[in-house]
């Protein structure tokens, strides 16, 4: 065997630094490597030969791209090209929208940990609208706000965790405590940052998906990354014109079923499961049968319904003995679905958002489900301004829909809520519990996902045995195996 590590990312920078100090060459792009993994198919010849070949005729490899893409329709030769962008001063609106790719990998700046300045985009809706004095206006009262409590929050956080306090390095988790909270009445306007890792397949998805974007800030955004992209490897970057199917779908769906929508008389619940895998349990100590055996599905399905609950339980329990805290469940979990019908607020979405494995769809955000006032803000005696700035948004996002069809949303914060749909199967959910239960995360999330893993547990009770926060790992474990896992986990 012979294994080589053929190419890896590598800072635009260094290069261009390396570029000019070398003889001119037209190697440096991702598309030869597309192209010589595409011929390993068909090409006897060992994969670095191939390699070296694409490198040496660039615009023969560039040709063989497009051959391969276009005619042949072999999309996935495209994935072995990789780029990575810097996206700096994008709103947190918009940055939602690129996140909704979910093969692709994002690191963004956090409102939880990064102080924020009185930094935030101005729509072009906004401007063309003739809107900009009272949406500037509101945003600034908003990040005043925002200064105002983080200066009440802090103290508050070190008096309250007074314990902490006294370790200078634990500091930090109570100065973020502070910024997170306060975070809650900033617009979606406020300006993000994020580094992007995806391949040539997904962006070109993604050019060609924006492209039928009417939002001004998604249309030069766009356009930027495809400028960058075409000029580096302009032969795997094929499919981007705007269709009807991404620019029209939705809106022709919502001129169909033409639904009134109703205002709400009472406070909505926040968490509820509205569909699951019938008989769960049973279903998935079937799957875990017909991993080890040779029986049919059918035949290991009759088999898992003689075996009652005990014995249900004694597989299941099988199947987890051996897990420490840092394990994922075993894959046949993925065959037990649940769909959750969640109301969330704008700071909680930017986390939920981050599990790309789950199918997760979202409405508009609704000021009439109105917003989430953190505790420590009512605890500081702030809940009245907050809402006072929160009512004066509500206006001025009222004025701007009446004026604008895209882009009211911007001058909403994070403190209001929009409904989602989100559907995960168990072992996708068991991932979810560990990170977002654990007593790291952030309160309002926690909260979130202790409702969602109560009501998950109760329908099938085996399936999620052990669902819970890390931290609680061992605790957990121990409740039913009468023992510790053999490893624990680390203490932050």
């Amino acid at each position: 065997m012979k294994v080589i590590l053929a190419g890896y990312n590598v800072d635009s920078t260094v290069i261009e630094e390396l570029k000019k100090g070398s003889p001119e060459r037209g190697g440096v792009t991702p598309e030869t490597l597309s192209a010589s993994y595409a011929r390993i198919s068909r090409d006897p010849r060992s994969v670095d030969e191939l390699r070296a070949l694409a490198r040496a005729e660039v615009e023969r490899a560039q040709k063989s791209n497009r051959t391969i893409i276009f005619k042949m329709g072999h999309h996935s030769v495209a994935e072995h090209a990789v780029f990575n962008f810097d996206i700096i001063g994008m709103s947190r609106f918009a940055i939602e929208e690129v996140e909704r790719f979910r093969l692709c990998s994002y690191t963004e700046k956090s409102q939880r940990y990064i102080k924020l300045k009185d930094d935030f985009v101005i729509p072009e809706e906004v401007k063309k609208a003739g809107k900009e004095e009272i949406f500037l206006k509101v945003i600034r009262e908003q990040n005043d706000m925002y200064q105002r409590l983080y200066e009440k929050l802090k103290p508050y956080f070190y008096d309250k965790y007074s314990d902490l306090a006294q370790d200078r390095k634990k500091h930090s988790i109570l100065d973020g405590w502070a910024k997170e909270d306060s975070r809650y009445i900033v617009s979606l306007a406020t300006e993000g940052q994020l580094g992007m890792t995806l391949n040539a397949r997904n962006l070109e998805f993604m050019i060609r998906r924006f492209s039928s974007r009417q939002l001004a800030e998604l249309r030069e955004f766009n356009k930027k990354i495809y400028t960058l992209a075409k000029e580096v490897a302009p032969s795997i970057i094929l499919f981007t014109d705007p269709n009807d199917f991404d620019g029209k779908t939705y809106q022709e769906i919502e001129e169909r079923v033409r639904i009134e929508d109703s205002i709400e008389k009472k406070s909505p619940e926040s968490v509820c499961l509205v569909d699951l895998t019938p008989d769960a349990d049973t279903k998935l100590v079937a799957a875990l049968i017909h991993s080890v055996t040779k029986k049919s599905y059918k035949d290991c399905m009759e088999h898992a319904k003689g075996l009652g609950i005990k014995g249900k339980e004694s597989v299941v329990r099988t199947a987890f003995k051996n897990m420490e805290f840092y394990d994922a469940v075993l894959r046949e979990f993925e065959y037990i679905d649940l769909t959750f019908d969640l109301i969330v607020s704008a700071a909680c979405f930017a986390q939920l958002k981050r599990h790309r494995m789950a199918t997760l769809t979202a409405q508009k955000y609704d000021p009439s489900l109105h917003v989430m006032v953190p505790p420590s803000v009512k605890a500081v005696g702030a809940k009245e301004d907050f809402l006072g700035i929160i009512e004066k948004t509500n206006k001025v996002y009222k004025d701007l829909s009446q004026s604008m069809k895209l882009g009211a949303e911007y001058v909403l914060t994070n403190a209001h809520r929009r409904r989602v749909l989100m559907k995960m199967n168990a072992r996708e959910f068991y991932h979810f519990s560990r990170l977002r239960e654990d007593a790291t995360a952030q309160w309002e999330i926690r909260k979130l996902a202790n409702e969602m893993s109560e009501k998950a547990k109760k329908a099938m009770p085996l399936t999620f045995m052990l669902i819970g926060g890390k931290d609680r790992y061992p605790e957990i474990y121990k409740s039913v195996f009468g023992r510790l896992p053999k490893l624990q986990p680390p203490l932050i």
